[in-house]
């Protein structure tokens, strides 16, 4: 089936400050689209200006879209968390929402056995959200596309790719159990970006979950090489014991800037994280570049 031409080209996207955000919006923008960026912080000098762009200060994690009135906005793309989703789309229907795209999460395969409780309970919400949005679609009429990404990357937000960039800048090596032969397929914001561009009024997509990998799969090692490479150092991994790497990781859980951490991040370094996309190739295009690192965002 192919694109269907819109009449109203409005959207309201949430988690519009994320890196998939400083991507889709231009993005979204060059492509004839009147945007309203949901954000619960001001916009940044990171975040361009346009006379179609509409900053709007929200947070719909507390106050749903209560004061928030585009009046015309027929697609929501949702890049706030996704569990989140399922209680706005009721009020997104009635603001004029008929389109949805959201974004979830591959860890709703590989965390759902994990040890660790929070994670186990991060998989079944996510897996729990997708199934109210598909509910949602047969009482509201709401057309909906879940995009489960793996590994992002791309201009400096992330929580792994520049992670390990910015312990590599500073100590000028990075540890890694035993060899770090888990496969990764590490995808670029700006590919997840184009993918909401190119689905958005597509209808092959509609009601439909696709996993979104990145266009090539190479080893943890492999990877953290790649960033070795991209910030123009020394290759210098660290071989450390699984237990003295869960103790470490445990230990920095507790610093308020990593409390998103967890010791089972350490035995997945040597687990096989892939996922096929290419359902998302054949119904819309989705054509994910190879990973490389650029050291353009790193601070």
């Amino acid at each position: 089936m192919g694109i269907v031409e819109e009449k109203n080209k409005s959207v309201i996207v949430t988690g519009a400050r994320s890196q998939i955000g400083y991507y889709l919006l231009p993005r979204l923008i060059d492509s004839g689209y009147k945007v309203f960026a949901i954000t619960r912080a001001q916009a940044d000098e990171r975040f361009l200006k346009s006379p179609s762009l509409t900053w709007v200060r929200l947070d719909i994690g507390k106050n749903g879209f209560n004061g928030f009135g585009s009046g015309d906005a027929v697609n929501y793309i949702h890049i706030a968390p996704l569990p989140l989703l399922p209680a706005l789309v009721e009020s997104l229907h009635r603001l004029g929402v008929t389109r949805i795209i959201a974004f979830g999460s591959t860890s709703r395969y590989s965390k759902i056995n994990s040890s660790s409780n929070r994670e186990r309970a991060y998989a079944k919400a996510l897996a729990s959200s997708e199934e109210e949005l598909a509910k949602k679609h047969h009482q509201l009429g709401v057309d909906w596309t879940i995009f489960r990404p793996t590994l992002i990357y791309g201009c400096g937000m992330d929580k792994n790719i520049t992670t390990i960039a910015n312990t590599i800048r500073k100590y000028g090596m990075f540890p890694v159990v035993g060899e770090g032969k888990g496969k990764r397929q590490p995808v670029h914001a700006d590919d997840l970006a184009m993918a909401c561009v190119r689905s958005i009024n597509h209808p092959s997509t509609y009601n439909r979950a696709y996993n979104l990998s990145g266009g090539e799969t190479l080893t943890y090692g492999e990877m953290v090489n790649r960033i070795f490479d991209g910030l123009c150092k020394k290759r210098r991994r660290i071989k450390i014991p699984l237990p003295l790497f869960r103790a470490a990781l445990k230990v920095i859980s507790f610093l308020p800037k990593y409390n998103y951490v967890t010791e089972e991040m350490a035995d997945r370094i040597n687990d096989d994280l892939c996922f096929d996309h290419s359902d998302a190739t054949n119904d819309f295009g989705f054509s994910p570049r190879g990973f490389s690192f650029d050291k353009e965002f790193i601070k």
